[in-house]
């Protein structure tokens, strides 16, 4: 099954090219070490980049993706409204869509969610703890009862998104705080898995728990055999009474 799913790796990619702090970790861009993690688990994996031509999200890109990850941070208001209508679009049809980290505040994932998507932050390098809450979700799948991250941003409610449709993981910060890590939606017919770890001056994504959720995620959001969902007006009622 991983090697007939497509995946779009999204990143912003700029953080790389402007933070010598992040480029020390990232050396080849977040997006880079995200598709390797993904390649090795047997997927079809493709990369895109805010600087590529239409953020390298073409018409012809996003037919051919089962799932899109997306990380963004500095520039979520230069992403192309166009390019948003599309992904947007996608995702209603069937794309499955991951939203890492920052991406809580990125224009396709606000615009899915309908809501600010706010929360409280602090960027101190504290220790996570991410409890697996929902063990029996394909996405906790073969994970521990939690993972500890040894320095990340901490987020902290309350984040204002709807009420996940699951909820897969909370987090716990050094400072106290709590967070809904792991939130899964269902928009048309498409599945998104919102994932909070993901810092970029932290080697997050390379700790193989956090690409296993990322792997797992990428199986659970990809969309299957689905029938062709087309919207039109009907006139006549489909039986007459």
């Amino acid at each position: 099954m991983s090697q007939s799913i497509r995946v779009t790796v999204w990143n912003e990619g700029v953080h790389e090219k402007t933070h010598e702090e992040v480029k020390r970790v990232y050396p080849h861009g977040m997006h880079a070490v995200l598709a390797q993690a993904l390649q090795e688990a047997g997927f079809f994996v493709r990369t895109a980049t805010l600087d590529d031509p239409e953020h390298g999200l073409t018409e012809e890109v996003l037919a051919q993706t089962d799932v899109l990850t997306w990380w963004g941070h500095m520039a979520h208001h230069a992403v192309q409204d166009a390019i948003v209508d599309r992904v947007v679009k996608r995702v209603q049809e069937g794309m499955g869509l991951i939203v890492l980290h920052s991406g809580h505040m990125s224009k396709p994932f606000l615009r899915l969610m309908g809501t600010t998507g706010a929360l409280k932050w602090r960027e101190a390098g504290e220790k996570e703890r991410l409890w697996v809450v929902n063990p029996a979700h394909p996405i906790a799948a073969g994970l521990p009862e939690y993972i500890e991250i040894p320095h990340e941003e901490m987020y902290g409610e309350h984040f204002d998104i709807p009420a996940p449709d699951e909820l897969v993981f909370i987090s716990w910060f050094k400072g106290g705080e709590v967070f809904r890590s792991g939130c899964c939606w269902t928009r048309g017919a498409g599945k998104i898995f919102y994932f909070r770890p993901g810092h970029e001056t932290y080697p997050t994504y390379y700790q193989k728990e956090v690409q296993q959720v990322i792997i797992n995620a990428v199986k659970w959001a990809a969309p299957g055999n689905l029938p062709a969902i087309t919207y039109w007006h009907k006139p006549n009622p489909l039986e007459e009474l």
